[in-house]
């Protein structure tokens, strides 16, 4: 094995992402750009409605805490600092996903969160993708990136050692109302998903871990998102997010994932991205029918492996 050093990093270079909706009406052209960039990018393919709905009932939740500026209508996402600052770090941490525990609770029991990621729109994108049916996971993730002062941007990692499962589980990303660059946007590194897992060292942020990149790896990815705007990518993509760089505004978004239904998926997530239970999180719904739909599918379980997530020295 070569001990010679690295070659000097090459300069980072930042692309717009490529829109594939037209895409959609020729399923070998998706997927050939999926398997060429490990991403795919769908401008204004949610309805805006939707979206700004889902934002003013995640907004609500936070005026509730406390941290909203008031005068506001019911979209506004300018953030009390002070007031958010009052937190302590380690009730910033009990998630990770930009405020407390109980805020996040507050969020995970809204029905349309819940209901969203089962839009027609974005299972049309996962069955032209997959050629075959879909098993969306229930494990819906709410990031509410809030400017504590303990709060650092997701550092660069694959969802893979968290997911688990099938490598063909896609993770879906998507702004909850408008998100400019200054906000703060998730990137992604053109084809890295071609390498498969990528070992992992500790880091600050999200998930507690981030995949050493090799001074060749610069090629990333990104947009000015609107309201309705999707980013999709598999597993062993890696991902980051951009720091935000205002004081006094959220950023709020959602990541659910979705694989084809006959490949193998870890029961870690069919769980609820909190301590609740299903039964709590489902108390005040009003329809019935996505109480624990995939209980009725025949899913092939997988075990789950610790070792991914055991810090390892990456080779460049």
């Amino acid at each position: 094995m070569s001990t010679a050093a690295p070659a000097p990093a090459k300069s980072i270079s930042k692309s717009q992402f490529v829109d594939s909706t037209e895409l959609l009406a020729d399923p070998a052209a998706l997927q050939a750009r999926a398997a060429e960039d490990g991403y795919l990018f769908f401008k204004q393919r949610l309805p805006k409605d939707e979206v700004l709905a889902m934002r003013a009932e995640m907004l609500a939740i936070v005026e509730k805490h406390g941290w909203r500026q008031p005068g506001q209508d019911a979209l506004g996402g300018l953030i009390d600092y002070d007031a958010i600052n009052r937190l302590t770090e380690e009730e910033m941490h009990r998630t990770d996903v930009g405020v407390t525990a109980d805020a996040y609770h507050d969020v995970q029991k809204i029905e349309r969160f819940h209901r969203l990621p089962h839009h027609p729109r974005l299972l049309e994108i996962y069955r032209t993708l997959f050629g075959r049916e879909v098993l969306v996971h229930p494990r819906h993730i709410a990031r509410m990136v809030t400017p504590h002062t303990c709060m650092v941007p997701t550092p660069p990692h694959q969802d893979f050692p968290y997911i688990q499962g099938s490598a063909q589980t896609w993770t879906c990303w998507f702004p909850v109302g408008d998100c400019p660059k200054p906000l703060g946007g998730l990137m992604v590194l053109r084809g890295s998903h071609t390498q498969g897992y990528l070992p992992v060292q500790p880091a600050r942020g999200a998930g507690g871990f981030a995949v050493p990149l090799c001074p060749s790896e610069t090629e990333w990815m990104e947009g000015e998102y609107e309201a309705g705007d999707v980013l999709t990518f598999p597993s062993h993509t890696v991902h980051k997010a951009a720091r935000c760089q205002f004081k006094d505004r959220i950023r709020l978004s959602m990541d659910v994932r979705y694989q084809p239904i006959d490949e193998v998926v870890d029961n870690s997530s069919l769980n609820p991205h909190c301590t609740l239970k299903w039964d709590e999180i489902y108390a005040n719904w009003q329809s019935d029918d996505l109480k624990y739909y995939w209980r009725k599918l025949p899913l092939k379980l997988s075990a789950w492996d610790d070792g991914y997530l055991k810090p390892r020295q990456r080779i460049c």
